[in-house]
């Protein structure tokens, strides 16, 4: 019995002989939200190598620069596709498929995404984007995993049962990492295809098991290959039931074949009728050091071909759900472990960077883009990264909250601090509000520094809405220096003192974010 399970089936029953069903109370919302949250689903492709989001959300309004930073592979302005309602802002020419999603409201942009102190490491930076970690912690369950134990505190004890006899989560096409464990124990099952050839039903349960050293870890492996035939038959029975597919999903040698058939897996066992909450799936390459274009044309080479790939799997995933009448319960989500730098390299490529953009597709996203462009520093250099626009672990607190429909102490619980959540989701499955407009305010000026250039101190003036507000002072490779503000602030406008006396002359970043809203201002320390 899972926990939300057990909040339906033991708190609604009877108040003084009369049922409280009826009655207007947070109990009561609290189990509406948990209803609502049953029966969804989260899509997660995982980008591994670290993707170039400059060439993929092209800032058209700092293509002047971006031309003197890029020369070796920027795309050409002529062919970045349009995005209708940002005449800022475009699409790398090989992601078609994103551009219908756009078009059809099914797909939400995230700038800037990051956190402080960002690791280049490929291994350090993955295993904080699955784990939820900060940049100097070390942990051992990861974020979907923490959450997964949240809903099924007792598994693997007792599982598969009646309330829950599916996997929690499965990995399609590659070990169950970081992200999918909690505490060493994995949530999850891999799977490469829907085949069942295990039978793992013969002497192996029939041996008894001593009161030997070894008799305790013995009855665990008994137990997990018991579990893993049992999830081993649901899926194969899952995968038997005859689901109408798209016919957009890339075949042959076409880029993003792999990806569509583990997508093709997944929208597969969710039309089959499994309860599994999770799916996971993965492309490798993004790693674009070198040729990720061709010299003689950037709009083709490496990263086109990932990108097609990219976009056309998950629009004909998305093609899948709505001919299966599953749109509106299957939420997607795109990340990589961090983006590349401003400056490309001679080699026709990239080289690790910071802030990065993610993805959110499906009916139930808030259609647009959350942030603005990122502003590209005349001045940049080789070492200079895109400014945080967003805390990756902010994106993750918007699923838990209106998606899987979590209170802000449970959300805390999950990612072990507070993260405020973004207008990403629409909430009408979890509140009974409307969708939230993902409006930053971008025309407006909420936070301003003066003087700007400075020698030693700046004064910093905000504006809040109300909530919380913090305030953040990051160098250009990302690192973040001071911690202005983190507090709740009443609606009014406010000025605070930084002194950065101590620093040396060059490009940094001050950050507001403001529950949802955020804005990012260059600060210039001269001599």
């Amino acid at each position: 019995m899972n926990r939300r399970h057990f909040l339906r089936t033991s708190s609604v029953a009877t108040l003084g002989g009369f049922a409280v069903q009826g009655l207007a109370s947070p109990l009561l919302q609290a189990l509406r939200n948990s209803r609502a949250a049953e029966g969804r689903v989260l899509v997660v492709v995982q980008l591994y190598g670290g993707n170039d989001g400059l060439n993929t959300v092209i800032p058209l309004d700092q293509y002047g620069t971006l031309a003197t930073k890029r020369p070796y592979v920027l795309i050409p302005e002529s062919q970045v596709l349009p995005l209708a309602g940002l005449g800022a802002t475009g699409l790398h020419p090989a992601m078609t498929g994103l551009q219908e999603l756009w078009e059809m409201s099914k797909l939400a942009i995230v700038q800037g995404v990051s956190y402080p102190e960002p690791n280049y490491s490929h291994f350090r930076a993955t295993d904080i984007y699955e784990t939820g970690a900060d940049a100097d912690q070390l942990l051992n369950s990861g974020w979907t995993g923490r959450y997964l134990n949240f809903e099924y505190p007792n598994y693997p004890a007792g599982y598969p049962n009646d309330d829950m006899p599916d996997p929690l989560a499965i990995r399609v096409g590659g070990p169950i990492g970081p992200s999918l464990q909690y505490q060493g124990v994995s949530m999850g099952a891999s799977i490469f295809n829907t085949d069942d050839p295990l039978n793992l039903a013969g002497n192996i349960y029939n041996d008894p098991v001593t009161a030997a050293c070894s008799g305790g870890k013995l009855d665990f492996v008994r137990q997990v290959q018991r579990q893993t035939d049992l999830y081993g038959d649901v899926i194969a029975a899952a995968a038997a039931l005859n689901c109408e597919h798209s016919d957009l999903y890339p075949t042959g040698d076409a880029p993003g074949t792999e990806l569509g058939e583990a997508l093709k897996i997944v929208s597969q066992l969710i039309c089959g009728g499994l309860k599994t909450k999770i799916y996971w799936v993965s492309v490798s390459g993004f790693d674009t050091h070198a040729q990720q274009v061709t010299a003689d044309d950037t709009t083709v080479g490496t990263h086109a071909n990932l990108l097609r790939g990219l976009s056309d799997a998950i629009r004909a995933f998305q093609d899948d759900l709505e001919l299966m009448g599953l749109e509106e319960r299957v939420l997607g989500m795109t990340f990589s472990e961090f983006g590349r730098r401003i400056v490309d390299n001679a080699s026709l490529g990239t080289d690790h960077g910071s802030a990065q953009p993610m993805f959110l597709f499906g009916s139930q996203v808030v259609p647009g883009m959350l942030g603005t462009n990122p502003d590209i520093p005349v001045n940049a250099t080789y070492q200079t990264n895109l400014a945080m626009q967003y805390d990756f672990r902010s994106v993750y607190a918007s699923v838990l909250k209106d998606w899987f429909c979590l209170d802000e102490s449970d959300i805390d619980a999950v990612l072990l601090n507070t993260y405020q959540p973004l207008a990403l989701i629409n909430p009408d499955g979890c509140l009974d509000v409307g969708i939230r407009e993902a409006n930053q305010r971008a025309g407006e000026n909420l936070l301003s520094a003066y003087p700007n250039p400075f020698n030693e101190r700046t004064t910093l003036r905000y504006t809040s809405a109300g909530g919380r507000v913090l305030i953040q002072v990051f160098n250009e490779q990302g690192q973040l220096l001071q911690t202005v503000l983190n507090q709740p602030m009443a609606p009014g406008s406010y000025t605070v003192d930084v002194d950065l006396g101590l620093l040396p002359p060059g490009v940094y970043y001050a950050r507001l974010q403001n529950e949802s809203t955020q804005q990012v201002r260059n600060l210039v320390k001269v001599r």
